[in-house]
């Protein structure tokens, strides 16, 4: 089975100034996530290293490039789902741990628990000799000024994306099919600009940002992560394909119905069992990009695409 892997940086009204480094980093992710399934690596380690990567990188709003709370604080949610097993791991509320996503790899393989939180994630950390960094070191000075205008601004409450002069950069994620036809999920975030110390969104909630089942398929979410929690918009996309819809059917029908509800907006990334793929978005745009065998897929406006063939 030909293995896919299919990557987001976040969804939101992006500035124009941030697009190429946007769509550059999920290019860079998804190329270093498929060299793990092309040597026949597991979708379980390609979703993993993909997010890291992503992680490292300050445009994203995750790990490195992660938002700040009311406090002047990084604190960062991520979850990792292996749809072979419905094993699952999850973060919330930790603080200065460069990479989220591999602890959540961590809680799923060494603990009888999925989702740890603040303090007792940090403690799980040190017991698996996972770095903790300094206090500050993943602050950046765009998430820096981006707090100061949301003070400025009259804390404005919304997804780090939704509005110009509050830096858009965005929650990041990860779906794969390895070439057992495997599937797995990871989501990792830093929340929203200016969020209460303790917030949690919906990237470490399984159903909600992330899951993924061998069955039928995975699911990545970027967006408002209240909506996105309250409509459990990954597993209802994966509900909607177990009824027959293929994946962008199955995507754009959930994000449609929440902005509906809700009115809120969101996107997604979504494999099927079978290698399908559906990218959605309520968004102006969202930056996301796939492999399959040599070609390279990606975009971030709205309806609108690219395509590279890679040499192997």
């Amino acid at each position: 089975m030909e293995p896919v892997l299919i990557v987001h940086g976040g969804a939101g009204n992006i500035r124009d100034s941030r697009v190429l480094n946007k769509v550059e980093g999920v290019k860079i992710a998804v190329i270093r996530g498929y060299e793990i399934l092309n040597r026949g690596g597991s979708a379980l380690e390609a979703v993993e290293e993909a997010v890291r990567i992503l992680e490292d990188d300050e445009c994203m709003n995750a790990g490195k490039g992660s938002v700040l709370n009311s406090d002047g604080e990084v604190e960062m949610d991520a979850s990792i789902m292996d749809g072979r097993t419905l094993d699952a791991g999850a973060v919330a509320a930790v603080k200065d741990i460069a990479h989220p996503v591999t602890l959540a790899r961590l809680v799923m393989e060494d603990t009888p628990h999925v989702l740890l939180a603040g303090p007792g994630a940090r403690r799980f950390a040190r017991k698996v000799n996972m770095p903790i960094l300094a206090p500050g070191s993943l602050v950046t000075k765009d998430a820096e000024d981006a707090l100061e205008n949301f003070r400025t601004y009259g804390g404005i409450q919304c997804e780090i994306g939704e509005i110009e002069n509050f830096g858009e950069v965005g929650t990041v994620g990860a779906v794969a099919m390895d070439s057992r036809g495997h599937l797995a999920a990871a989501t990792s975030t830093g929340g929203i600009n200016g969020k209460m110390p303790g917030r949690v969104g919906d990237s470490p909630l399984i159903g909600g940002g992330t899951f993924a089942d061998d069955e039928i398929g995975a699911v990545s979410t970027t967006g408002h992560g209240e909506s996105i929690q309250k409509f459990c918009v990954a597993h209802s996309i994966i509900k909607s394909m177990e009824k027959g819809l293929d994946p962008q059917e199955a995507t754009d029908t959930v994000l449609a119905k929440m902005n509906e509800r809700l009115k809120n907006t969101a996107g997604a990334i979504t494999i099927s069992k079978t290698g399908e793929v559906g990218i959605g978005m309520t968004t102006k745009r969202m930056s996301w990009a796939y492999r399959k065998g040599d070609k390279l897929i990606f975009g971030i406006n709205k309806g609108c695409q690219q395509t590279e063939i890679l040499e192997e």
